[in-house]
């Protein structure tokens, strides 16, 4: 065999091997993708590294939600990618994403966590069941499901007394989603899909979870004990086939307690000007809050 030869097989086989690797960098980056902008990510890092200097006294939960205060409403920014991928979006919120938003950028403070690739990590195991995303139907699309799963995981605690005013039982029921598949990017996409769903559903249907109702929740004296500054509200509901209606933080007022919520009238984050009793006086398929707190470990 000439020398030429030789050169050209061990270049050849260097050529492979590389190519071999970027093949597995590249599945690698795929396996860990993940949308988001540059914007999105400046600004995750920079409230986070500004937390570091807070007080401890600080209700670092509304201090993070009160950042979003302004950003606009968009519904479905999850749904913007064939595949299920990990969304990062600041600069668009629902009801949904800014609580996982605000109580990743919670969690990451507690534990020291500046960087974006942590603040990726604990939104991922907010948004998936058992933390870990696995296509569309491991995303946690029913608020009842994400309660249970996060306190399994440890990571929430669903406060339920004292009673009262936690006078009220909801006995789970879901199945909108698997009835409207059409009103679904992914089902509409991949109808196998919606027997996932629906199994889902019926895993989640029966659970019972004791809850505040609306006739309750103006009682300023027996409320106060029970809801706390910064805990997630989940308002429940009476529309066929659904358990939440929506989400926000609880901020407490010298008039009461309020909502700080993505709101979809107001079009943006805002802190509700009304009461949350008031708020839920106008909406007559809402029954009441159920309230979920971050553990602070």
């Amino acid at each position: 065999m000439n020398r030429t030869l030789i050169i050209v097989l061990l270049m050849q086989l260097v050529m492979f091997g590389a190519d071999a690797q970027t093949k597995a960098c590249a599945c690698a980056c795929r396996a860990e993708s993940a949308t988001y902008t540059k914007a999105d990510s400046t600004l995750i890092v920079r409230l986070l590294k500004e937390a570091r200097s807070l007080d401890k006294k600080t209700n670092i939960t509304l201090h993070f939600a009160n950042k979003f205060i302004g950003i606009p409403y968009v519904a479905h920014t999850l749904e913007v990618n064939d595949e299920e991928r990990l969304v990062v979006n600041t600069r668009q919120l629902d009801c949904t994403t800014l609580v996982e938003t605000v109580t990743a950028l919670t969690l990451c403070q507690m534990k020291g966590d500046t960087t974006f690739n942590n603040y990726k990590r604990a939104l991922t195991r907010l948004r998936y069941r058992n933390g870990k995303r696995d296509g569309y139907t491991s995303r946690l699309h029913y608020f009842s499901d994400w309660i249970r799963d996060k306190q399994v995981m440890g990571i929430t605690t669903e406060i339920q007394m004292p009673n009262p005013p936690f006078t009220a039982l909801q006995t789970v029921k879901v199945s909108y989603m698997s009835n409207h598949p059409d009103s679904y990017k992914a089902l509409k996409a991949n109808p196998e899909l919606v027997k996932v769903i629906a199994s889902q559903e019926k895993a989640l249907s029966g659970i019972t979870a004791r809850y505040i109702p609306k006739s309750q929740v103006s009682n300023t004296k027996v409320m106060r004990d029970a809801v706390k500054d910064g805990d997630i509200i989940a308002i429940t509901c009476s529309k066929p086939g659904l358990d939440i209606a929506h989400l926000g933080f609880a901020v407490w007022k010298s008039d009461g307690l309020h909502l700080l919520n993505a709101s979809q009238l107001h079009k943006k984050v805002v802190l509700e000007p009304m009461t949350l009793g008031q708020y839920l006086s106008k909406h007559p398929s809402h029954t009441g809050i159920r309230i979920i707190r971050i553990n602070k470990n």
